[in-house]
């Protein structure tokens, strides 16, 4: 299988295996107080970075739905660029590991999903000029 954006082999993963694959980070909080801020949380998924890809995750479009809860946890809906990518089993471990860092933040639970299939219509116009594709 290749990559839709560099167009290089890639190592196999079976989608039926990874979807619904959900990874989970951080702590229910005990306490009150205010939860996370969703540009805080933006700014965590642009932490992470696909290995052969140097555009943030956020930014390429592989976050469909994220929502924070008032008790701050988050849930986070993803894909990736390919169901062959060989980071499948690794890459939500990751968002659920960033956005965990944010303050205000519980529990977070990522899960991945191939459906919609990723398309390069859902890069932000700075991804696609990053990867030279405008």
């Amino acid at each position: 299988m290749e990559n839709p954006i560099f167009g290089g082999a890639q190592v196999s993963t079976d989608p039926v295996e990874t979807e619904g694959l959900s990874a989970v980070s951080g702590e229910p909080r005990t306490q009150g107080g205010e939860p996370p801020d969703d540009e805080a949380v933006v700014g965590a998924l642009r932490e992470v970075y696909d290995p052969e890809i140097p555009v943030n995750i956020y930014d390429l479009g592989l976050i469909y739905d994220r929502a924070i809860q008032d008790n701050g946890d988050v849930n986070i809906q993803m894909t990736l660029t390919t169901p062959g990518c060989p980071v499948a089993g690794e890459m939500p471990q990751w968002v659920a590991d960033s956005v965990a860092t944010v303050p205000g933040t519980g529990k977070v639970t990522v899960t991945l999903t191939w459906d919609p299939p990723w398309t390069l219509d859902q890069m932000t116009d700075d991804a696609k000029l990053a990867l030279g594709l405008i």
